[in-house]
This record gives structure tokens, sequence and C-alpha cells, in this order.
């Protein structure tokens, strides 16, 4: 039996990152194999190409392009390879990010990223997503006491806006998939709604 693509999604501070340790162990208390895993990055050459895209500055499109480069290695050589022996994949971050950060942020073409998503990822989809959000000035006064910010952490709110607004436009769009988590309150509540959803799943 094929596995199950799972993703997690939310601006930077969403506090999505936090719950990744305990959605393995609820899966692995099932009897699954799960393979965690994160974009950009996953692969040797992803983390190669992770480090230049979270430091060096350049053309959206050359980021939204890198982004692909680093995608299609992680999906040929970690994603399909897990899904077809049955295993769960737990991706923190996926092709929604880019729709969020280089659609939203950036300005980058969505026609553009369409046709990188086909060519690259083929019929492949997450089969759910949690997107944890956040109001925009909760994500900045976390990421203000957070460690040493990269490129994406050091933008402004009218840019953390766009990424908020073009991930919940993506919700809405593909509301089978996306599961929309406010990670607003206190921890042990976000954290029953997690177990919740994946439980479900």
């Amino acid at each position: 039996m094929r596995g199950k693509l799972i993703t997690l999604e939310g601006m930077d501070g969403a506090g999505k990152s936090t719950h990744i340790p305990s959605i393995i162990q609820l899966l692995e208390s099932r009897g699954l194999e799960v393979v965690s895993t994160r974009e950009p990055g996953g692969t040797p050459l992803g983390e190669k190409l992770r480090e230049l895209l979270l430091n060096e500055a350049m053309h959206p499109e050359t980021e939204t392009l890198l982004m692909f480069a680093a995608r299609r290695e992680h999906i040929a050589t970690v994603i399909e390879p897990a899904l077809a022996r049955g295993a769960w994949v737990l991706s923190d971050r996926f092709t929604d990010a880019t729709y969020a950060y280089q659609c939203g942020g950036r300005g980058v073409s969505a026609e553009k990223v369409i046709a990188l998503e086909q060519w690259v990822q083929g019929d492949l989809q997450p089969d759910a997503t949690l997107l944890f959000d956040v109001p925009v000035e909760v994500s900045v006064s976390r990421l203000a006491s957070a460690r040493m910010p990269d490129k994406f952490e050091r933008e402004s709110a009218e840019f953390f806006t766009k990424i908020r607004n073009a991930y919940l436009q993506r919700a809405s769009e593909n509301p089978a998939r996306f599961r929309l988590i406010n990670s607003n309150q206190a921890l042990e509540a976000v954290q029953a709604n997690v177990k919740e959803i994946v439980m479900a799943l």
C-alpha cells in the first residue's frame, strides 16, 4: 500500500516545527514507518541549496528555480521511494510554501510556479497539509526572540502579511487537503488539535 505525504506549512514563527516530534511519535505508535524531512533541503544537495536560499540575496525568480531544483531532488530520492514502500512522509514545508513566499511574498508569477510544479511534481500532491496560522504580529514577536534569523525571518511585517494571505488563499482553494490550525493558543491546545487531525488521517 502506498504511503501518505503529510506537509506542515505556516509562516516563520507560526510554531509548526515544534509539533513534528509528537506527530512522528503518534504515527509510529500506529506501526507506521515515518520519514521526516524538510524543504528546502531533505537531501545532501538540497541542504547545500538551502544554505544559499536562506542566506544569499538573489533575484526572486532565481530563488524560485532553486526551490524547485531542491524539490525535484527531494521528490526523486526521498519522497517517492518512501511513499512507494508504504512509509508516511512528514515534510516541514513543500510547494505551498513556494506559493506563499515566492508568489505572495516576492511577487513571482503564479503561472510560472504552476508550470514548474507540473514539471517537477507531476501528479504528486500532499495527502493532507497542516497549516499553522498566527497573526502577523505574533509571528514577528516570536522571531524577535529567536535564534539568528535567516533572510526570510528578517523580512518586514508587510512581507509576512502577504505570506499569510497567500497561505489562507491556498487553504480556501483546497479545503479538502488543508487543515487550518490556530497556532495562537496555549501549546497544549495546539497539540490536542494536531493530534485530533493526525488521528483522523
